[in-house]
């Protein structure tokens, strides 16, 4: 049977930023009618390539061929011109426009009169067509990050795109929605569409690509292995250049007094509509507790509330019997708290400020940083180039802005920033979201050591896989309610709990160490 013909070529791709070498001499081949993973580190080069190939850099050397034609492009509106789009890991939304608005905009039509409803209608049937079902008059920012994600799909589709780029495409979506996204992968393909599929699961890259490529401080380590010929450990191999242990240890210790008590927390979400629901529930110190569920049932609204972020309407919020339900982000982080969010770019960190202002947020009013009223720059320079070392920050200087940094780096700079501050509890949301195999060993295991160190830690996470493996307790929350609690890893029974199937009596809580 003969392969089918290149949709893309890419020969000898240079791209350099100040201080890296993002891919260097790359190779890239794509067959049209395939879904081709492009798996990596993080900091490896893979968004940077696909950026090259999407129009969105120019590469200081070597060639791009569509469909065996010399292309050059100097926009992303070229490379969609030839049929070429991606699907960025951070949505490139307009936060205050509705879902059709975004759709349409850069597109030549319409032009003077928009005739809303008539594209709402488009929209719709087009989300119907391939299951990505999204409100079509919604406003982002009333949107789950799931749900936006299935716009910046939708914007590709609408624009009739024949080579689709997906950064990290199922780090959004719950487990439920990840079979339903692989079947319309595979729809595509079949219409002779060909898929570039950028991820750092490596079970879905398995279940769902035709051939591999693998890169590695931006050289590449294999090309267009197929699927089939190869293994979850030699993918994993090859990815960080060492075995990667998938077994954790995770060592058995009583948890200890209660650290976090929520008692019947009611919240609204942001669009006026309750999003939690008479939420209660304990986390003692030294154990993990994993907050299970299907996005947008509560969990981000939960994180908020605890942190103070977002103020609840009823109930009460305890750390270590203190009442901070009504309390500031400052009284909270007061109290031994630190919050690894959801949104590691708007929330977790400020991308236009350097490393050093992002580790040092939560400690410059002290000494040693603070000398006065002003900042000693010496100190936090230290400070900061101490946890670059520690936490495996890769930059060229702590001086980097924070916004050039790949998503696993900027994970690890915001770890760095709130472990270090040694908490007495931690709200962990969704640590490991877009990170490669080999950082999110290293962030489970830092997520251990604090439970180790005897840090209270509420986990919440859409991957089961990881709640199995870190937690002693999960909850599963449904509709802003805690559906049931367990200890055992009932996949069935949980995912019954996660789609409102069923309730599961909440069992008595753990007694506290003697």
């Amino acid at each position: 049977m003969s392969e089918a013909p290149l949709a893309v070529a890419m020969r000898g791709i240079v791209k350099r930023f100040p201080g890296v070498l993002a891919n260097d001499h790359v190779d890239f081949d794509l067959r049209a009618g395939e879904i081709h993973a492009l798996l990596g580190e993080n900091g490896a080069g893979k968004s940077t390539l696909m950026s090259v190939l999407s129009g969105l850099y120019k590469p200081e050397a070597g060639s791009i061929l569509v469909r065996g034609r010399p292309v050059s492009f100097n926009s992303p509106r070229d490379a969609i011109a030839h049929g070429l789009g991606m699907i960025h890991q951070h949505f490139m939304l307009v936060q205050s426009q509705s879902v059709t608005e975004n759709i349409l905009l850069g597109l030549d039509e319409p032009r003077f009169f928009m005739r809303l409803a008539e594209y709402d209608r488009r929209v719709a049937q087009l989300a119907q067509r391939f299951g990505l079902t999204v409100a079509p008059q919604a406003k982002i920012w009333q949107l789950s990050v799931g749900e936006q994600q299935r716009v910046e799909i939708l914007k590709m589709l609408y624009r009739g795109v024949q080579v689709l780029i997906m950064d990290e495409p199922t780090a959004v979506l719950a487990p439920q929605e990840i079979e339903g996204l692989f079947t319309t992968l595979r729809a595509m393909v079949a219409e002779g569409k060909s898929i570039v599929f950028i991820s750092h699961k490596l079970n879905e890259v398995m279940a769902v690509a035709d051939r591999v490529t693998v890169l590695r401080q931006g050289r590449v380590t294999a090309a267009g292995l197929p699927a089939a010929q190869t293994t979850i450990p030699e993918l994993a191999r090859l990815m960080v250049g060492r075995t990667v242990l998938f077994d954790l240890h995770k060592r058995e210790q009583p948890p200890g007094e209660v650290v976090l008590e929520l008692d019947k927390v009611s919240a609204v979400n942001n669009k006026g509509q309750l999003a939690l629901r008479n939420f209660t529930l304990q986390v003692r110190a030294g154990e993990i507790v994993g907050i299970a569920g299907v996005a947008g049932n509560g969990q981000s609204e939960l994180a908020e509330v605890i942190t103070g972020l977002r103020r609840a309407t009823s109930g009460r919020v305890l750390v270590h019997a203190a009442d901070v339900t009504r309390a500031s982000v400052r009284s909270v982080i007061a109290q031994g708290v630190s919050h690894v969010p959801e949104d590691r770019t708007h929330v977790g960190s400020a991308p236009n400020l350097s490393i050093t202002d992002n580790v040092i947020m939560k400690r410059y009013r002290a000494a040693p940083l603070a000398q006065g009223w002003s900042l000693n720059g010496a100190a936090a320079r230290k400070q900061a180039e101490a946890l670059k070392a520690e936490y495996q920050i890769l930059a060229p200087t702590v001086a980097t802005q924070a916004r050039t940094l790949s998503g696993g780096n900027l994970q690890r700079v915001i770890l760095a920033r709130e472990l270090s501050a040694g908490p007495k509890l931690l709200i962990a949301v969704q640590p490991t979201r877009g990170l490669d195999v080999g950082a999110i060993e290293g962030v489970q295991r830092l997520l251990l050591a604090q439970r180790e160190a005897g840090a209270a830690i509420l986990l919440i996470s859409e991957e089961l896989e990881e709640i199995f493996a870190l937690s002693d307790r999960i909850a599963v929350i449904y509709e802003g309610e805690v559906a049931g609690e367990m200890t055992e890893h009932d996949t069935d029974a949980i995912g019954l709990l996660m789609t409102g199937g069923g309730r599961a009596p909440a069992p008595a809580a753990p007694p506290p160490a003697a």
